[in-house]
């Protein structure tokens, strides 16, 4: 049985839709057979609250993990999607970065508490965990990077968007160069699409363009929809909300494409 993949959902930008895209991917993957843990790495805790678990509910986080070393399966807690976990997060991640000043190993916090799960069988085992991150290059982001087998990255399509990947990428070679040097980028997402923009058109022009060969850029694209923007509000991922909505039914392509590219890659 192939191991668990881990794939954080990475950009230093607010806004671009990597809470969207780790709610709504892990539930398409959910949706299509596959056993998906999200881990909440954000102050903000909006995967949390987008999954329908309240503030008071959370009582044992991503924080207790990694500063803690609370054993994750104490952390987990079930959504309301049938085979969709989280490991909820909230305002406490913020003092990650003090707590852990002294801790030598401190940038693996993460990738040793989800070492574990590498090796379970059977209907405990995840196919997939998802790491959803916070907007900035930060610990935790350094953290999630080192736990990671590969890094998607929602790419919104507005002025500067590509500006701000060349940043990223920096920092991804940093961290393969000393903390995880068989991190790679599993694929950039292009989001927030709106086929009324000339912008959004010449943005994925450009991306597909200048990455063509370097970094995948999936087919599928996010449109701009107002359903999942509201979604969070319900506590629902956008694929209960209205699966018929626009954004629903992109994610559920982005599910399947990533499935193929992964196992494109495994083949490779």
């Amino acid at each position: 049985m192939p191991k668990t993949r881990i794939l954080a959902v990475v950009n230093q930008k607010g806004g671009v839709g990597k809470t969207t895209t780790s709610i709504n991917l892990g539930t398409a993957l959910a949706a299509i057979g596959r056993k998906v843990l999200i881990v909440d790495f954000d102050a903000q805790g909006n995967a949390s609250t987008g999954l329908g678990v309240g503030v008071r509910e959370r009582e044992t986080t991503s924080f207790d993990v990694v500063v803690d070393d609370v054993p994750l399966e104490n952390a987990t807690m079930p959504t309301l999607v049938p085979g969709l976990d989280i490991v909820p997060g909230d305002e406490n991640l913020a003092g990650v970065e003090t707590a852990l000043a002294d801790d030598p190993k401190r940038s693996f916090k993460l990738r040793n508490a989800l070492r574990s799960y590498r090796d379970r069988a059977g209907d405990d085992a995840y196919d997939i965990i998802l790491i959803d991150c916070p907007p900035s290059l930060s610990s935790l982001t350094v953290n999630a990077m080192t736990a990671a087998d590969s890094l998607l990255v929602p790419l919104q399509c507005e002025f500067l968007a590509m500006e701000g990947l060349s940043q990223l990428l920096r920092t991804v070679q940093i961290v393969k160069n000393g903390l995880n040097p068989d991190l790679t980028i599993q694929g950039i997402i292009l989001t927030m699409f709106d086929r009324r923009n000339r912008l959004s058109a010449e943005v994925e022009q450009e991306a597909r363009e200048k990455l063509d060969g370097k970094i995948y850029v999936y087919d599928t694209v996010i449109p701009r929809n107002v359903k999942l923007s509201e979604a969070p509000g319900y506590g629902k991922p956008a694929l209960l909300y209205d699966h018929k909505c626009t954004g629903s039914e992109a994610y559920i392509r982005l599910a399947s494409e990533l499935l193929h590219r992964e196992k494109e890659l495994v083949v490779a």
